[in-house]
């Protein structure tokens, strides 16, 4: 069975978050005050409903009941988001993630309830960050508050020698999970193959080891 989401706010993040989460086949529910952004996404999620997120009645009438995961998009709107948050938990929902736009928001939010609270701006500055951090560096995923996913060419130094010699996870603390080539992504890893300049790692890393990865 699929998971089921609703997305609270079609701003740029929350039309984003609903597009890309239906995509990778989720049933999406999309909730806003304009009729306007709601005709125009409709046609890409599961539902797109018009309701007044500032009013627990409208809140309570969409039949969040059943839905897995919350998502409170409305970074500039407190009232709206606490009212979001706070009627979700109320009728049942297991996870509400809310968007904040600064820590005094993110704290309020929390305290009403909120499972999880993302700074879009931070995490994307952080994300960017890291990336420029080196040339091999192609995009990064967040696991946890520690661990995370990267996927990188090999370093130069890397090139024409295998996993066996190489020996990362001693060297530089990851894992090579997987391997694409010629946009072909392989989990099976023959620890002899030497690395090539165009394979693209999917590594998994503390980020506290980031920094050795990074080097030149």
């Amino acid at each position: 069975m699929n998971k089921t989401f609703a997305v609270f706010g079609l701003g740029r993040f929350g039309k984003k978050m609903a597009l890309s989460l239906y995509e990778m086949g989720a049933d999406v529910m999309v909730v806003d005050r304009s009729a306007e952004l709601l005709e125009k996404i409709s046609n890409q999620v599961t539902y797109a409903i018009e309701a007044d997120l500032k009013d627990a009645e409208d809140i309570k009438g969409l039949g969040l009941e059943n839905t897995d995961v919350v998502v409170v998009a409305m970074g500039s709107d407190l009232t709206s988001s606490i009212m979001s948050v706070m009627v979700s938990k109320e009728v049942g929902v297991p996870y509400v993630v809310a968007k904040a736009s600064d820590e005094r928001m993110g704290a309020i939010l929390q305290k009403v309830g909120a499972d999880k609270i993302i700074y879009p701006e931070e995490e994307t500055a952080a994300r960017t960050a890291r990336k420029l951090m080196s040339d091999n560096f192609l995009e990064f995923f967040d696991i946890d508050d520690n661990l995370c996913l990267l996927e990188m060419y090999p370093k130069k130094e890397w090139v024409g020698k295998n996993l066996i010699e190489l020996n990362l996870r001693a060297s530089y603390g990851v894992n090579v999970v997987a391997i694409k080539n010629n946009n072909e992504m392989r989990s099976y890893i023959d620890p002899k193959k030497a690395l090539k300049e165009d394979d693209q790692l999917l590594v998994i890393a503390e980020k506290d080891d980031l920094k050795k990865l990074g080097r030149k």
